[in-house]
C-alpha cells in the first residue's frame, strides 16, 4: 500500500486578511495534532485589495513551511488554484477557501475518505442550501447542470472548493495552459473516481462572497467552452429545426392558398414576431460561435492563466514552481 508522507495544502486568498491567520493556525494544528503526515501550505494572493498580502508574507516568514504568492491582479479563483497546484510537493493536495466557510478540523475525514475507499479526489458536501442569495444559488444550480450536460459530470455529484485530491491528479491538471482553466472539467478528464464527505456547514466570518453575476457567468462560460462542443451541436440542431419549421409553414401557406383563393395573406406582427425571433436566435447562436473563437485566438496567442509578481517560500519551494 502506498504511504503518503507530505500533505500540501493550497488556499487562494482575496480579501481575506481578518481570516486567513486564523484558518492557516487552525489548519497547522490540526495536522500536527494528527501527527501523520509532515505538512505544506501555500497561499495564493488572487490580487486581493486589502492587507491580505502583508498578512501572507509574515505568515510565510514565520513558518518554513508556509509559502506564498501574489499575483500581479485578480486572475480568479481557478487561475489562483492552478498557480498554487504548481507549487505542491505534496503527495496528497488539500484545497479549501479563505472565508472560514471551512472548517480545518473537518480535513481528516475528506482525507480518510480518501485513503480507506482509495478514492483519487474526494470533497465536502451540505445538506441543503447555504444562506447565500437566491441569485447565487440559482447560479450554482445552473453551474450544476451544466457540469452534468456538457461535461459529463455524476448527477448526484456536487464539487465543492473544500476538497482532496491524489498527486498524480494534480500533475495532470497542471499540464493545461488554457488561460481559463474550469477546475471541475479538468478533474473529469484525468479521473472519475470521485467520492463526497457530508460536512456540517458553517458562515463566512468575515466580508462577502467575492462571486457577483460576470464572475459567475466567466465560470459557466469557461466550463462549456473548454471541454464541450455540445453547444455547438445544439446551435446546429435548433437551426434545422428552425428552417424545417419555416419550411413547413411555408408549405402551409401555399396549399391553403391554392385551396381556397380567396384568402388574403395577411399578418404584419406575426411576421414580426417571426423574424424577431428568428433574429435573436441567430445571434445568440453567433455569439455562442464568438466565444469559442474568441478562447482559441486569445489561446493561440499564450495568454498567461496568471502572473506571479512576488513570492515568499523556502528554496525547495521555489525550485518546484520554477519562479
Amino acid at each position: 500500500m502506498t504511504q503518503y508522507k507530505v500533505l500540501s495544502l493550497v488556499i487562494p486568498c482575496y480579501n481575506c486578511e481578518r481570516s486567513i491567520g486564523e484558518l492557516v493556525e487552525k489548519a497547522r494544528m490540526v495536522i500536527e495534532k494528527d501527527g501523520r503526515f509532515d505538512y505544506e501550505i501555500i497561499l495564493v494572493n488572487d490580487g486581493s485589495k486589502d492587507g491580505t498580502w502583508n498578512v501572507l508574507k509574515g505568515l510565510a516568514m514565520e513558518n518554513d513551511k508556509i509559502s506564498a504568492l501574489n499575483l500581479a491582479q485578480n486572475f480568479g479563483q481557478h487561475n489562483a488554484l492552478m498557480a498554487g497546484y504548481r507549487c505542491v510537493t505534496g503527495d496528497i493536495v488539500v484545497g479549501l477557501d479563505d472565508d472560514g466557510e471551512h472548517d480545518a478540523a473537518d480535513m481528516f475525514k475528506l482525507i480518510d475518505e480518501l485513503l480507506e475507499k482509495d478514492y483519487d479526489f474526494v470533497c465536502a458536501s451540505y445538506k441543503g442550501e447555504k444562506k447565500n442569495s437566491a441569485f447565487r444559488n440559482l447560479g450554482t444550480k445552473a453551474n450544476s447542470l451544466m457540469a452534468e450536460v456538457l461535461i459529463g459530470k455524476p448527477k448526484n455529484f456536487i464539487f465543492s472548493s473544500y476538497n482532496v485530491m491524489r498527486r498524480f491528479v494534480v500533475d495532470q491538471i497542471i499540464l493545461c495552459t488554457n488561460p481559463y482553466p474550469y477546475i471541475a472539467g479538468l478533474i473529469l478528464q484525468v479521473t472519475s473516481n470521485l467520492g463526497m464527505v457530508e460536512l456540517p456547514k458553517h458562515q463566512r466570518k468575515y466580508g462577502d462572497s467575492g462571486y457577483d453575476l460576470r464572475k459567475l457567468l466567466r465560470l459557466w462560460l469557461n466550463g462549456f467552452t473548454a471541454f464541450s462542443v455540445k453547444p455547438l451541436r445544439l446551435a446546429t440542431i435548433l437551426g434545422m429545426a428552425t428552417a424545417l419549421l419555416g419550411f413547413v409553414y411555408g408549405v402551409v401557406i401555399i396549399i391553403n392558398k391554392l385551396a381556397n383563393p380567396d384568402v388574403t395573406l395577411v399578418g404584419y406582427s406575426s411576421i414580426m414576431a417571426s423574424v424577431l425571433f428568428i433574429g435573436g436566435m441567430v445571434m445568440i447562436l453567433l455569439g455562442m460561435i464568438g466565444e469559442y473563437v474568441g478562447r482559441i485566438y486569445i489561446n493561440i496567442n499564450s495568454l498567461p492563466q496568471y502572473v506571479v509578481k512576488e513570492k515568499v517560500g523556502g528554496t525547495l519551494w521555489e525550485e518546484k514552481c520554477g519562479i
